[in-house]
């Protein structure tokens, strides 16, 4: 097994319609950082969004596809279909009001495995969840936001992903070092050692479930962390003696690999470094677009193309 573990998410990338609408949801209604701004290096025509806590520290970041003309999606078997953030317990209150006072419809859902836990949709329909517990840590509260730092959203809680059975994707977990630590009706919640961002990962099984449809406000993948290049190059080793895994892919923040678990969700494990400050300083993160070097010599045919967006600092900093 590969000497340093996998300490939970790194990322959650989903999709999204208005690059506007979304931008403003999760940097004021959620209080997150705007991290990035960059082009889908895929297809430099569209944006990809990075939001997380002021740092960008990994374990916090949710990125997204901001494309106008797509779709509304369709959560089904093989997808994650619920993200949650984490907050101390003693701040749900002040989130149910805030997202109420905000015009988001909100539902406390009650007791799963003693967290207290608040679900509702971004503007895309996507399901956010926002989870109370006593063990939510410290915040690395984002400097523009309204949200008061006691009450930051601290990163990751986990995922859901919702399957028609569990053996086979439980098995792919337990070679990441992520093993069952309980299990209530339909359930089964899986965690790695330590108490990292990000270290929840359920399955909910639902052998009649559908399977859904890819489109705005469906989750395109969920990344791990891998504490370096020679860890993942380790990990890569190690997954591929079960399933097809991609070569390394340079995402100029991260060094990447995929692989598809059995159930249909595509995994993702990241690198922490080198890290979202690489080319800009932490004090202006999010404000002007970034290109990775090779795409640079197509920066005004890109700008031309990419919709116009303004990122508003609702809290002013001294």
């Amino acid at each position: 097994m590969p000497q340093l573990p996998i300490v939970g998410l790194h990322h959650v990338t989903a999709i999204a319609s208005d690059p506007q609408q979304n931008l403003d949801f999760y940097t004021d209604v959620l209080g997150l950082r705007f991290v990035k701004r960059t082009v889908n290096f895929d297809d430099p025509g569209s944006y990809h969004f990075y939001f997380g806590d002021d740092a960008g520290t990994p374990g916090t970041i949710l990125t997204f596809f901001p494309w106008p003309r797509a779709s509304r999606g369709l959560a089904g078997a093989g997808e994650t279909t619920h993200t949650a953030f984490s907050v101390p317990l003693a701040s749900l209150e002040y989130w149910e009001k805030r997202l109420t006072e905000k015009g988001v419809l909100v539902e406390r859902t009650g007791k799963r495995f003693e967290e207290e836990v608040l679900t509702f949709a971004d503007p895309d329909g996507m399901k956010v969840e926002i989870v109370g517990h006593a063990g939510a840590g410290e915040a690395k509260a984002p400097r523009f936001a309204t949200v008061p730092a006691e009450h930051a959203i601290r990163g990751f809680f986990g995922v859901t992903l919702l399957q028609q059975r569990a053996e086979e994707t439980a098995a792919i977990l337990n070679v990441m070092g992520f093993r069952k630590v309980a299990e209530e009706g339909k359930r089964q919640r899986f965690a790695a050692e330590g108490s990292a961002l990000g270290n929840h990962i359920d399955l909910l099984i639902e052998p009649g479930a559908s399977h859904g449809r890819p489109g705005a406000g469906s989750v395109h993948h969920i990344a791990f962390r891998a504490a370096d290049e020679a860890s993942q190059k380790e990990w890569r080793e190690e997954i591929e003696k079960h399933l097809d895994v991609t070569p390394v892919l340079d995402r100029d923040y991260f060094h990447s690999i995929y692989f598809r678990e059995p159930g249909g969700v595509l995994f993702e494990l990241a690198t922490d470094p080198p890290g979202f400050a690489t080319d800009e300083p932490v004090e202006s993160l999010g404000e002007a677009l970034r290109l990775p070097p090779w795409l640079e010599p197509r920066r005004a045919t890109i700008e031309q193309r990419l919709p116009k967006i303004e990122l508003h600092k609702w809290k002013e900093t001294a």
